[in-house]
C-alpha cells in the first residue's frame, strides 16, 4: 500500500514511538544482519496496518476493531465503523491512509460486508478524527464499493488496498471459495478491482462500458489475493495470492488480463486432484513466481529505504504457514532471481508487511494475542 511519508524532521520521532522491548530476535541474512523486536502486543488477529504522520501505527483487528499503537500501548477501538460480518476469514481487513492524509485525514478500509445471501468484500472510506489521542474515531463513513454477489461462506475475501500514482485505488478480492467465480467477468470475485477515490469507475478501466462485465475489474483469474503493493520506482502493481495445495503466485496484474485460476495452476486441490488443464494454456498469464508447496502468503511490500539499501527494489512477503518473512531478490529488469526465508518460527503467522519512512520494516502477526514486530539493521 502507499504510505504517508514523514518529513525528515519527524524521522526520529517516528522511531521513538515504539521503544525497544525484551522480545528481540537477531538473525544473519545473506547480505545483512537483522534485529526483530516486538514493539506492541495484545492485538486480536491483526490484519492490516499503515503508518500515521507521527510514526504510530493504525492497525485493524479482524474481529472488527481499529486501533492505534503508540509508545507500545494500544488506543481504545475507534468508533464509527460500519456493520462488519466477522466470521471465518472475514472481518475488518486492510487499512490505508489516503495519499493526501495530511490534508484530508481520509482512511480507506476493506471489510466483509453483510447483506442478502451472506457477505462480500467491500471498500469503505472515512475521516480519521482524534488520531493523536487515546480515543480515535471515524466520521463521514461511507461504503464506496460493495461486492454485488454475497454468499454464506467465510472463505477468500482478499483483500488489500493500493493507491496508484494516478489517484485511483486498487482493491483485491478472493474467489469466495467458489473457483468458477474467478473466471466470470460479471462477478467481482477473484479479481483486482480499480476505482476512483469516490468509488466511481475510471474511464480507462478495461471493461468500462462493457455491459457484460463488472466495470470495476482490472484483472481476473485470481484465487485469494491477500497481498498487494506498488513498486515505488516503476509504478507497477504487484500481488501475491494463495494457491490451494501449492501454487501460491506472485503476479504483476495488467489491465484486462486473466491470471488463470482455476483453469491453470502450479498447485493441486487439497484432495490431491489436478487443477484445470495444467500449468499453462492460451489466453492465461504466467506468474512472476510461485511456491509449491504453499507457504500461505499474505501481506507484501516492495522495499525502498535507507536502512537496507541492499534490498532496494526487492519484494518482502509475509507467510502464515511457515511463520516467516520471505525476501525475494530482483534484478535490474525487475525479475525475481532468488528467495531467502527470514525469521522462520520466531514470532508467528506474518499477516502484513510495511516499510516505515526510516527504512525499518513492520510485521503483523495474525495471532490472538497478535503483535507488531519492528525489523531493523543489527
Amino acid at each position: 500500500m502507499t504510505h504517508y511519508r514523514l518529513p525528515v524532521t519527524l524521522f526520529a520521532l517516528a522511531v521513538a514511538v515504539f521503544p525497544a522491548a525484551a522480545d528481540t530476535h537477531v538473525e544473519k541474512t545473506d547480505k545483512v544482519d537483522i534485529s526483530a523486536t516486538v514493539v506492541a502486543d495484545g492485538l486480536s488477529h491483526p490484519w492490516g496496518m499503515d503508518i500515521l504522520p507521527d510514526g504510530a501505527l493504525l492497525v485493524t483487528e479482524r474481529e472488527g476493531r481499529l486501533r492505534i499503537a503508540r509508545d507500545g500501548e494500544l488506543s481504545e477501538p475507534a468508533t464509527g465503523l460500519p456493520e462488519i460480518a466477522a466470521e471465518g476469514q472475514g472481518g475488518l481487513l486492510d487499512i490505508a491512509l489516503a495519499p493526501d492524509f495530511a490534508d484530508s485525514a481520509e482512511v480507506y478500509f476493506t471489510f466483509s460486508e453483510p447483506g442478502p445471501g451472506g457477505a462480500g468484500t467491500a471498500l469503505g472510506r472515512a475521516v480519521l478524527e482524534d488520531w493523536d489521542s487515546p480515543a480515535p474515531r471515524l466520521s463521514g463513513v461511507e461504503t464506496i464499493f460493495s461486492m454485488a454477489k454475497k454468499t454464506g461462506t467465510g472463505h477468500h475475501f482478499g483483500s488489500r488496498i493500493v493507491f496508484a500514482g494516478d489517484g485511483t485505488v486498487f482493491v483485491t478480492t478472493g474467489d469466495r471459495g467458489d473457483s468458477e467465480r474467478a473466471q466470470d467477468l460479471s462477478d467481482h470475485a477473484g479479481a483486482v478491482l480499480r476505482v476512483n477515490r469516490d468509488g466511481s469507475i475510471p474511464e480507462d478501466n478495461p471493461y468500462a462500458g462493457d455491459e457484460a462485465a463488472a466495470p470495476e475489474i482490472w484483472s481476473k483469474g485470481h484465487r485469494n489475493l491477500q497481498g498487494a503493493a506498488l513498486d515505488p520506482q516503476t509504478g507497477a502493481l504487484w500481488t501475491v495470492e494463495h494457491g490451494a495445495r501449492g501454487g501460491d503466485e506472485i503476479n504483476r496484474p495488467e489491465a484486462g488480463k486473466n491470471y488463470g485460476w482455476p483453469v491453470i495452476s502450479y498447485g493441486r486441490h487439497y484432495s490431491g486432484a489436478e487443477i484445470g488443464v495444467g500449468t499453462e494454456a492460451p489466453g492465461y498469464e504466467q506468474p512472476q513466481y510461485y511456491w509449491d508447496p504453499s507457504i500461505a502468503p499474505s501481506g507484501m511490500a516492495v522495499y525502498q529505504g535507507e536502512m537496507f539499501p541492499e534490498w532496494n527494489g526487492d519484494l518482502l512477503v509475509g507467510a502464515l504457514k511457515y511463520r516467516m518473512l520471505v525476501h525475494l531478490d530482483r534484478d535490474e529488469s525487475g525479475a525475481i532471481t532468488g528467495e531467502e526465508r527470514l525469521l522462520e518460527g520466531a514470532f508467528g503467522r506474518v499477516r502484513d508487511v510495511t516499510v516505515a519512512p526510516d527504512g525499518s520494516i513492520y510485521l503483523l502477526t495474525d495471532e490472538d494475542p497478535g503483535a507488531i514486530v519492528r525489523v531493523t539493521r543489527d
